[in-house]
């Protein structure tokens, strides 16, 4: 009886250990603390839009967008100074770390109409 109850335990361990990290990681609660690269989101490029088109994040937050589409597209702060993306091809990315708060719109240069933002705190 014993080795079956510490099984039992064992087990219960095991799955609320994996609760526990899918539910932290749903939560978006970043880097651990001995992560020396910071918290990393990621935007898709889809169907002619950034999804999510607004988000909210922490400051020193690297940022990936990922092109899904068929078509190209590029990556492009609204005011031409921090960032632009190459053009990105189906499945290619290009990635960005947002050091200092305040609000980044963005678009893209082949199809104007496609904007997003980040609000970074």
């Amino acid at each position: 009886m014993m080795k079956k109850q510490q099984w039992i335990f064992g087990m219960a361990k095991l799955v609320i250990g994996a609760v526990v990290l899918i539910a932290g990681g749903q939560r978006g609660l970043g880097a651990s603390p001995d992560d020396k690269t910071g918290p990393a989101v990621e935007i898709k490029i889809d169907n002619f839009s950034f999804g999510p088109a607004t988000m909210t994040i922490a400051a020193g937050t690297t940022v990936s967008w990922i092109n899904r589409d068929d078509v190209p597209h590029t990556v492009v702060d609204s005011d031409g100074k921090q960032y632009k993306s190459p053009v990105l091809d189906t499945d290619q990315k290009f990635s960005y770390t947002f050091a200092k708060p305040g609000t980044y719109n963005y678009y893209c240069s082949v199809h104007p109409k496609m904007t997003g933002k980040l609000i970074v705190k």
